[in-house]
């Protein structure tokens, strides 16, 4: 079979739904081109009204920034430990070095593919033994399936822990029909290019208290002391979002419903498509969890086979992706302390990400399923 892909089929594009320019307009027409104004106010509430359990956002430049204030707030300093999900991408782990702080890599369990309780507190205790309690466990959900939350909490209680939950991938995830981004001490989302939704670039902490959202904004914006003057007493960031792009996550969060239910529709379509396809896996919800299925990811039987696909995919203008390379074999982590039970090194050798995008048609899903049967049929 001979195809030949015109317009190249991304993972993950960005998908406007129309009203975005109309308060990217208002933001011009104001003259509100600043790191402050009415979208951002807007955004921000609409964030904390869709998690609905009177949660309190700080709308920001990054997920990535997101994550190093959370870790701020929760006090990590130089030296301490944070315990940190191994199967991610590194913009998890990055902040923690940012603060001088020791990222101890914590590997995933088959269900979720997400941090593994049995290690978790394996760590806990060997790090308590020695003097080193972890002052925080950076939780992920994974590809938008949310993590053993439940079990990991339990530890966090029981050890006294704080959890920063790292929901990058997760807005319209849920867990017993509660909101991903609830969860954690501190919470974060990405509004990056490729998420669900997306402001270009662009993030958000989530906060239980509105002085810990004050805090947030204050490191936020250069730390910068109640005086009429320009002055600092502490170190600060420039991490604010703009009011513009505020905008366009404005116009996203009226469509975010949509783009979960078209994502979770790609994976129905992909499974349904692939059934007759051996040595072709997809994982499945467990029980009680939601997964906005940001990412549709397959399990193949060998690095052979997921070569193979990726490359074919590839030669016909198609992005595919292999699974993230674990934190503890990246060359950057290597020499970190970890906890290793060998489900992520066999997730990235065997797993990847096929295109998943709402804007994506039936026409694509089909394409890339007939390329993938053409591999291994």
């Amino acid at each position: 079979m001979e195809i030949k892909t015109q317009n190249k089929i991304w993972l993950s594009a960005p998908h406007m739904g129309g009203a975005e320019i109309d308060y990217v307009n208002q933001a011009f027409s104001s003259n509100w081109i600043a790191p402050v104004g009415p979208n951002i106010n807007e955004f921000e509430k609409d964030i904390s009204n869709y998690l609905a359990e009177g949660k309190y956002v700080a709308a920001l430049c990054s997920g990535t920034a997101s994550i190093h204030l959370g870790l701020k707030l929760l006090n990590v300093t130089q030296g301490d430990v944070v315990l940190c999900q191994s199967m991610t991408f590194a913009a998890s782990a990055n902040p923690i070095k940012y603060l001088n702080a020791r990222p101890v890599f914590i590997d995933s369990e088959t269900s979720t593919w997400n941090m593994c309780p049995l290690l978790l507190e394996k760590a806990i205790k060997e790090h308590i033994a020695i003097n080193k309690k972890p002052k925080a466990i950076l939780a992920v959900h994974l590809y938008g399936m949310p993590y053993k939350i439940r079990e990991i909490h339990e530890l966090a209680n029981k050890y006294q822990i704080p959890v920063l939950e790292d929901s990058a991938e997760a807005l319209g995830s849920t867990f017993e029909g509660r909101k991903c981004g609830v969860f954690g001490n501190l919470s974060i989302f990405s509004f990056n290019g490729n998420k669900i939704i997306t402001t270009s670039g662009g993030g958000a902490l989530v906060c239980n208290s509105q002085s810990i959202k004050e805090e947030a904004v204050f490191f936020a914006t250069q730390a910068k002391d109640n005086f009429p003057h320009y002055q600092h007493t502490e170190l600060g960031f420039n991490y604010r979002m703009s009011n513009v792009i505020a905008g366009i996550g404005r116009g996203q969060m009226e469509v975010l419903e949509q783009r979960v239910e078209s994502r979770r529709q790609n994976f129905e379509y992909y499974k349904l498509m692939l059934s007759d396809v051996p040595n072709i896996s997809f994982l499945e919800e467990p029980q009680g969890s939601f997964s906005n299925r940001w990412l549709t990811t397959i399990l193949t039987d060998s690095f052979t086979t997921r070569e193979k696909i990726r490359i074919a995919l590839d030669a016909e203008n198609i992005e595919s992706r292999p699974l993230w390379k674990p934190m503890h074999s990246q060359p950057l982590y290597v020499k970190e302390k970890s906890y290793i039970n060998g489900v992520s090194d066999e997730l990235f050798d065997k797993g990847l990400c096929l295109p998943s995008g709402s804007n994506l048609n039936k026409e694509d899903i089909e394409l890339v399923v007939s390329i993938i049967k053409t591999v291994i049929l």
